[in-house]
């Protein structure tokens, strides 16, 4: 059977996608391919400086937002910004994140990976809905990991405030979180009768600006060794974007299914509907985390 690649990917003008994280690895990768097809991209990122040499690498079909996921003000900005420029959102791909950082804070006292990975997020889909609301067919790809298998959600302490804190640890509840949260999005969407679809996908074991990075700054031993089984496995960007970019555009898309490579173990490959652990099927946690999420960032969710 034919692998799905980049060449498989629909016509993209006329629509537009917006992409978090978009001035490095997978996000940029998804930037740079969505804009050779012709879709106006919406390219969100932390760092101007970064963002406009990565604008440079994509093209004239791209724009910046400026957004930190880790500032719930900067979040608010953001999808203003974005509500003002355009009156359609095809694609939504929550795609930034940072991975198994010491413990941090966001701006607004959120343990980092969780108020990063998934409430800044979160809180960004619901102010994009009246958009995707607005936008036939549009869809919200949401980048889980196969980190998620190692997560557990403590719903009375999420933030690390009273238990121990394990930077993957944190970071395996934020990837269940992600999936949790496009799930329980789908199933709310449907619901309500909208013509939203919220799907998620996970690039596999990738080498990333991001893994790089996090292994090589960590003067830890084990860390190091992880970091060389890691360069083992890893496949390319461009392969590891393709789950987020079939998510994004391929017309047989599933709601509420999860996309990962089709190789072992799904570390590597082509894209392919993925499995995930029984955690991440928990419908009543996600609706538990739902209203959670709501509560923490105070953004109303949409849809209710």
């Amino acid at each position: 059977m034919a692998k799905w690649t980049e060449a498989d990917i629909p016509d993209q003008t006329g629509r537009t996608v917006l992409v978090t994280g978009a001035n490095s690895g997978l996000g940029l990768r998804t930037a740079e391919v969505l804009a050779g097809k012709g879709a106006r991209v919406l390219m969100a990122c932390r760092s101007p400086e970064r963002g406009q040499r990565a604008l440079e690498r994509v093209g004239d079909k791209a724009e910046l937002v400026e957004l930190d996921l880790a500032d719930l003000g900067s979040v608010h900005d953001a999808a203003k910004a974005v509500r003002e420029r355009t009156d359609r959102l095809d694609v939504l791909v929550n795609n930034a994140g940072v991975m198994a950082v010491p413990l941090g804070r966001t701006a607004d006292g959120f343990e980092r990976q969780f108020g990063t990975n998934h409430l800044g997020h979160a809180a960004l889909t619901w102010l994009l809905m009246p958009l995707l609301r607005a936008t036939p067919a549009a869809r919200v790809v949401t980048v889980s990991s196969l980190a998620h298998q190692m997560g557990a959600i403590d719903l009375a302490d999420p933030n690390y405030e009273v238990r121990r804190y394990t930077s993957w640890g944190a970071y395996g509840q934020s990837k269940l979180a992600n999936l949790l949260f496009a799930r329980e999005l789908e199933r709310r969407c449907r619901a309500a009768g909208l013509d939203v679809t919220s799907v998620a996908a996970h690039p596999g074991v990738t080498a990333t600006e991001l893994s790089t990075n996090m292994a090589r700054s960590r003067r830890n031993p084990i860390m190091s060794v992880g970091a060389k089984i890691s360069d083992f496995f890893a496949q390319s960007v461009e392969l590891g974007a393709l789950p987020q970019l079939y998510a994004a555009t391929a017309p047989d898309v599933v709601g509420g299914a999860y996309y990962g490579p089709d190789g072992f173990r799904g570390m590597r490959g082509y894209p392919t509907r993925s499995g995930s652990a029984a955690a991440a099927e928990d419908e009543p946690a996600a609706s538990r985390l739902w209203d959670l999420t709501a509560k923490l960032t105070g953004v109303a969710p949409d849809p209710a």
